[in-house]
């Protein structure tokens, strides 16, 4: 699978363990940055790593910031990205089955190194299960973000 990576100056150290850790897996990964721990702003990581998977260079992303919760309000910004901001394995493996989740965003500041690999090899494992049930209520979702393309600004 092909893997984006992206994180901010909070998310720099940890996003260089888990390419190492991504690639161990058997994973291709682009890493999209940063390069440094020079304070940058996380919207930007955000939308590359979304950007990625919705040209296809990336079957799914790694997205890293100090909470986790300010990457996975802008990657839920970009249409088609479902990131989800899990700190438990259970919440990385059952966003991808139940929600077909395909960023998976953690905190740096609120996770260990060991936990984010965790997070990760639960979230690369899982797969959308296609459930009526699940996909009845990814319609509903994808339903919803085209309503509100198509209406424009408020």
């Amino acid at each position: 699978m092909r893997i984006v990576l992206g994180g901010d100056h909070a998310g720099f150290e940890l996003k260089q363990d888990l390419v190492a850790y991504v690639r161990e897996l058997g994973h291709e990964v682009l890493d999209v940055g940063t390069a440094n721990t020079a304070p940058v702003d996380y919207p930007d990581f955000a939308e590359a790593v979304g950007m990625a998977i919705r040209s296809h260079q990336a079957d799914r992303g790694i997205l890293i910031c100090g909470s986790g919760v300010g990457a996975s309000v802008a990657a839920n910004k970009i249409p088609g990205i479902r990131a989800g901001l899990c700190h438990d394995t259970y919440s990385a493996h059952q966003g991808v089955e139940h929600d077909n989740m395909n960023v998976l965003v953690m905190g740096s500041r609120v996770i260990a190194a060991q936990l984010a690999q965790e997070l990760v090899k639960s979230y690369l494992a899982a797969r959308f299960t296609g459930e009526e049930r699940h996909a009845r209520r990814l319609a509903k979702v994808n339903d919803l973000e085209r309503r509100f393309l198509e209406k424009g600004p408020a």
